[in-house]
Formats: structure tokens, sequence, C-alpha cells
């Protein structure tokens, strides 16, 4: 699966409008690293991609199960140490009005580590940068 996001930063110091397809979020610093703080920063980011792909891989076996759970609550934390270049995320999961018994969330457990971004986050990465004109 290939994805394309296009950034665009213009003189507002760090305010980044970014576009997917037909859909646009945007990204902001917070006010002390200069930004106005009018979006998440890059870092917020990376830790709601781990987040959404989790809610919605495990809203699809959910529903192919059948199962009553209303409502999947994902907290991500994403621990960043600049020196050591090691990360660490924090991913809390929760079943709101859901009665679930062991054997069903192992099984939950499971298909929140099989989400996409999870998979990319564990596996073997590369970035090729190349300047356009």
């Amino acid at each position: 699966m290939s994805v394309t996001v296009k950034a665009i930063l213009g003189n507002e110091k760090y305010y980044t409008e970014f576009t997917a397809g037909e859909n646009k979020i945007i990204t902001d610093e917070p006010l002390e690293k200069g930004g106005q703080n009018k979006g998440f920063n890059p870092l917020e980011i990376l830790a709601t991609s781990l987040a959404s792909c989790t809610a919605a891989t495990l809203r699809m076996y959910i529903d192919r199960k059948g199962w009553e759970i209303p409502k999947i609550n994902v907290e991500v934390e994403l621990e960043n140490y600049p020196l050591t270049k090691n990360v660490i995320f924090i991913r809390k999961i929760s079943y709101e009005g859901a009665n679930l018994d062991e054997d069903q969330l192992k099984h939950l457990l499971s298909v929140a580590e099989a989400c996409p971004v999870h998979k990319i986050l564990h596996g073997s990465m590369e970035v090729n940068t190349s300047f356009i004109e």
C-alpha cells in the first residue's frame, strides 16, 4: 500500500498544511518552541497514527465478530529520547460498555498488535530523500 502526503510550510512559523488526496490537516509547534500551537505537533501526529490505526483495526474485528462494544478508547503516549534515538510508545486500550472475558481480551490484544501502523513501527524502516525543482 502506498500513501502520498504533501506538506506546505509558508512564512507563518511552523504552521504546516498537509493534504492526502482530498483530506487536509495542519500541524504546528507549541508556543515554547516558537510556533502558535494551532495544531498537533509532529510527534503527536505519530502517536495519533498508532492510536487511530489501533482503534480502527479493533473496530473492524469487533464488528466482524458481532460483539457489543459501544466505545473503544485508545490512548498513546510517546516518550522520545533523542540522545539515545529511542522511542517508547505506551498504548492503553479500554472498552466502554463492554463485558469481555479473558479470551476476548487476549484476542483483542493480538488484533491491536496486528494493526498496520504497529507493524510498520516494529519493522525495518528506510527514508529516501531527494530534492526536486
